[in-house]
């Protein structure tokens, strides 16, 4: 099993999906994460032109509801080639030509890609942590590209289904400060609470 191709035959099957019938596929982490998100950054009065990037960015659809809500430098990267020719799509569809779209692995950023006031990571840092080859490795690259692509001062916003607050905050503690956990819905299972998702604001030192 390698993470990489079945996320590409996932979003191949959305592309497919897209060009016959114009849907945007699953919207991973569903509507109620894209809305936590945008409100925490209106609540923050975070100004409209902050330079914010979409780690694994899927479909696109995150950047385009950022769009609608005035953001105005919008970032987005997948090592998905499929993902990114969906989120073009997607971005054309809805008429957002200044969206920028970009093939690449987080892992080993290009230079380019720096000076992020805001970094979002929704699923994506799942993922890697997901890599039967080396996780560990992978997830202390994941910390080191995002020191290297978010300002100091910068917020990472990270929604996770995989870890708790206590695992993300010891993942991300060189580097990063907690500032608060967004809520997330909870469920129950054999009388037990227990949230499936967890949506964290760190910033960066």
């Amino acid at each position: 099993f390698s993470p990489d191709s079945s996320w590409d035959a996932a979003y191949e099957r959305e592309l497919q999906t897209f060009q016959d019938i114009g849907d945007a596929g699953e919207i991973w982490f569903g509507e109620e994460s894209m809305v936590r998100i945008i409100r925490w950054l209106e609540k923050q009065k975070v100004p409209l032109d902050s330079s914010v990037l979409d780690i694994g960015t899927g479909n696109g659809v995150l950047l385009i509801e950022l769009a609608k809500s005035g953001y105005t430098d919008l970032t987005g990267i997948d090592y998905s080639p499929s993902a990114i020719q969906l989120s073009e799509k997607v971005r054309e569809k809805e008429g957002m030509s200044n969206i920028k779209l970009k093939v690449e692995d987080f892992l080993a950023p290009s230079a380019e890609l720096s000076g992020f006031e805001i970094c979002i990571d929704k699923g994506t840092f799942d993922a890697i942590s997901l890599n039967p080859e080396n996780a560990v490795g992978k997830r202390k690259q994941y910390v080191r590209s995002l020191c290297s692509v978010l300002k100091p001062e910068g917020f990472f916003l990270i929604t996770s289904c995989n870890w708790t607050k206590e695992e993300l905050l010891n993942e991300f503690r060189e580097g990063f400060e907690i500032l608060e956990e967004l809520p997330t819905p909870k469920f129950c299972f054999g009388g037990r609470i227990g949230n499936s998702v967890t949506a964290l604001v760190f910033q960066r030192k």
